[in-house]
């Protein structure tokens, strides 16, 4: 078999309709929208374009499951999880081909999500049967105190394009342990991997109407009916600062539970004190990680004085040695962006930050030729002013600040609205501590350039977001806490 021949048949295989109580079936009207590859701008396959018939169809199928899947046995929702894992870690390799087709992220970025995106569903497998409450005597002696934890109820689960089963199991698994049922609404971009993971939980024996699964361009019309329906619990979406406001808004209307994973703008903090190879190896990870495609991405490079010329020197040497290209083909590091429009913000931001008197010192380009390819960069003497300093840039570009005293170092690290995470490279302790106590992030990378594990619990403070995935945490999303008051 040939690479295209097995490029097609990858695509092929997954299921391209809307999965409605227990079956895949077409859109209303028959609607249907493409799916390109950003690595050439051609389109791989159409899938189903579902309406607000189809969301609410949807929602309905979950209403009618949720009754039986709420009082499931705990370890039946754990198996079914386990079983899932297995799929996805056997048929791995067309899962990683799978998105990197529709994504653009080199093969190697696409193996490494599916291993940690399909942790999730392990994890929760085992976390389905830890569920539980208390027991305890009133002050008084007179009553007994019995509190319970039993499933929120019907979900509806909004994901992104950057991590297409990463950021689709975090929510999934959680919501199978606990026992809800759910509405899940791919990204338009990448909906094949979140089909192709539907398809294995199906598969793996979740039963009818739990997983409901629901593609769409008019992501709008579609979802706010579902979001302002009595029937709903809970939304939970990952995505941009600005559209989860509006869910937000749309959400008070029924007093929602609610959890967002929203922007961010990393500061990456190197004191003159770091092992500065340590520090450009963390940095590589931090910034390059999917291309730069992360909410997690460093954005901000805040380099002491006395050491911001030898990381900036070892910086640009790592980041203009890496290799851009289709991400199917050996040897690529840097794959496309996801979309043209992304490539224009990035370009945007880089020529803003250079007029405002920052230096390329590497890159500060598109790539040449077909897809959405833009080369990585470094920038030094970014002013503050720089927009990038402000914005999430979700791309291969790393700007450089530089800071006098620990104080400034916090300081500009925290001068922004978002706070979901930050990396810290010092060697001394006390500093270490002092600093990750002061930032204003709702997760630290001390000494580390990937923070992301199934098993902590992931979520911002500030403008990044509310609520955690992941973790002993990440179940208690989904779960309702009931008192219940025992006279003697």
């Amino acid at each position: 078999m040939t690479t295209s021949q097995r490029e097609k048949a990858v695509v092929d295989a997954v299921p391209k309709g809307l999965f409605i109580a227990g079956e895949w079936r077409d859109a209303h009207g028959g609607r249907m929208h493409g799916i390109e590859d950003p690595s050439t701008g051609a389109n791989l396959t159409d899938v189903a374009d579902g309406n607000a018939a189809d969301g609410v169809a949807a929602l309905d199928a979950a209403v009618a499951a949720q009754a039986d899947w709420a009082v499931s046995a705990p370890r039946d929702r754990g198996e079914i999880l386990r079983r899932a894992w297995e799929i996805v870690t056997e048929r791995a390799d067309d899962l990683a081909l799978l998105m990197t087709l529709e994504m653009g992220k080199p093969l190697k970025e696409s193996q490494a999500e599916i291993a940690y995106g399909s942790e999730f569903l392990r994890w929760f497998s085992e976390e389905s049967v830890r569920v539980s409450g208390r027991w305890s005597t009133a002050p008084n002696g007179a009553t007994r105190l019995l509190t319970m934890k039993q499933p929120v109820g019907p979900c509806l689960m909004i994901t992104p394009w950057n991590f297409p089963l990463a950021m689709g199991t975090r929510k999934i698994g959680p919501a199978i342990a606990a026992g809800c049922a759910m509405v899940v609404k791919p990204a338009g971009l990448t909906p094949l991997t979140m089909m192709a993971l539907t398809d294995i939980l199906t598969e793996a024996g979740l039963p009818p109407g739990v997983l409901n699964l629901v593609g769409t361009t008019d992501t709008g019309e579609v979802m706010e009916p579902i979001i302002r329906d009595p029937r709903l619990r809970k939304l939970t979406f990952t995505g941009s600062t600005e559209v989860g406001r509006r869910l937000v808004e749309q959400s008070a209307e029924r007093l929602l539970r609610v959890s967002m994973e929203l922007g961010g703008n990393a500061p990456f903090l190197v004191f003159a004190d770091a092992d500065v190879d340590a520090a450009v190896d963390g940095a590589m990870l931090a910034k390059m990680r999917n291309i730069g495609e992360a909410c997690t991405a460093a954005n901000r490079f805040l380099v002491q004085e006395s050491v911001v010329e030898e990381f900036s020197q070892r910086l640009t040497e790592r980041m203009g040695a890496l290799v851009m290209g289709r991400g199917t083909e050996d040897g690529v590091d840097v794959g496309p962006l996801v979309e043209a429009k992304q490539r224009d913000k990035v370009a945007e931001l880089v020529d803003d930050a250079v007029q405002a008197g920052g230096d390329v010192l590497v890159g500060g380009s598109p790539g040449e030729g077909a897809g959405y390819f833009y080369a990585p960069t470094v920038l030094s003497a970014v002013p503050t002013r720089a927009r990038m300093f402000r914005e999430e840039i979700f791309g291969p570009v790393a700007p450089v600040f530089t800071f006098g005293t620990d104080d400034e170092g916090v300081a500009m690290a925290n001068d922004t609205e978002f706070g979901l995470v930050s990396y810290v490279y010092t060697r001394d302790v006390s500093r270490a501590v002092t600093v990750a106590e002061r930032l204003e992030t709702g997760m630290v990378g001390l000494n580390q350039g990937v923070v992301s594990n199934p098993a902590a619990p992931f979520g911002g403070v500030k403008a990044s977001g509310f609520g955690r995935e992941g973790g002993a945490e990440g179940i208690e999303e989904y779960l309702e806490t009931k008192y219940v008051g025992l006279a003697l």
